[in-house]
């Protein structure tokens, strides 16, 4: 198999959440959260939790993990990622968001079989069923692909456009944020200007899209739970409090 390092993009400095990776969930920071749920996936031989705060570093080197110290003046976590992944002898990078402690493993092993499988396949990512009252936020990115499964296009609006709603619902998709790279397709992306699509509506993987890159876009059966807000928070500590208390010997 083509060996296979996951990164974790993490900063402490998040808009809306300042210090999110060191959030208390549970009695664990979320970035060991995070990082438990990666080390799960058998075909991934590493982890790496890439940050520019040592607060997050000395987090991590507490419960065992590996980080890496990156530049501080990355735009993006995909920036950040393709920083330590120029140091590595990897095949694959599994960029693997810091903000979702509860993914599943399944899901990330479902987007890493297509590149691991099709060594003409640059990325893969994932979506999920979308629901209708989030066709009009523009804070959900949604996608459409051809029969292939490829990305076709990504947009913060509801595509396809409902010109005929009860076909168009049961193509909506929900784009969420887990990628798979060929690590030559990661360095060249990162490498490129961006591009006008990209910069209209603030989605760097039309990057790839507007160079001709392929990306296969796997459906996952588990969904996507994010931590962007305190409701969120909240939202994850009640999750884990029932996921926990299930597993207790009865």
């Amino acid at each position: 198999m083509p060996s296979t390092v996951a990164i974790i993009p993490a900063r402490y400095d998040a808009t809306r959440l300042p210090g999110k990776p060191l959030i208390d969930l549970g009695g664990q920071p979320m970035i060991q959260r995070v990082y438990a749920r990666v080390r799960q996936v058998s075909e991934i031989e590493r982890v790496i939790v890439a940050t520019d705060d040592p607060r997050i570093a000395d987090a991590v080197a507490q419960f065992g993990g590996e980080a890496r110290m990156t530049r501080a003046d990355h735009l993006s976590g995909t920036d950040r990622i393709a920083e330590v992944a120029a140091t590595l002898d990897a095949e694959i990078i599994v960029n693997v968001q810091g903000d979702e402690p509860l993914i599943a493993p399944e899901t990330i092993t479902a987007a890493l079989h297509p590149v691991q499988s099709e060594p003409d396949l640059p990325l893969a990512t994932t979506c999920e069923p979308l629901e209708a009252a989030d066709a009009e936020n523009p804070h959900v990115v949604k996608v459409v692909c051809d029969a292939q499964g490829n990305a076709l296009y990504f947009s913060r609006a509801p595509i396809p456009y409902p010109r005929q709603p009860d076909i168009a619902r049961t193509l909506w998709r929900k784009h969420t944020g887990l990628y798979v790279y060929r690590r030559r397709a990661l360095l060249h992306l990162t490498a490129l200007p961006p591009a006008p699509l990209e910069l209209a509506e603030g989605l760097e993987q039309l990057r790839a899209l507007t160079h001709g890159l392929r990306i296969r876009v796997v459906e996952t059966k588990h969904r996507a739970i994010g931590v962007d807000t305190p409701d969120d928070v909240v939202r994850v500590r009640q999750w884990l409090a029932r996921l926990e208390s299930s597993a207790l010997p009865e």
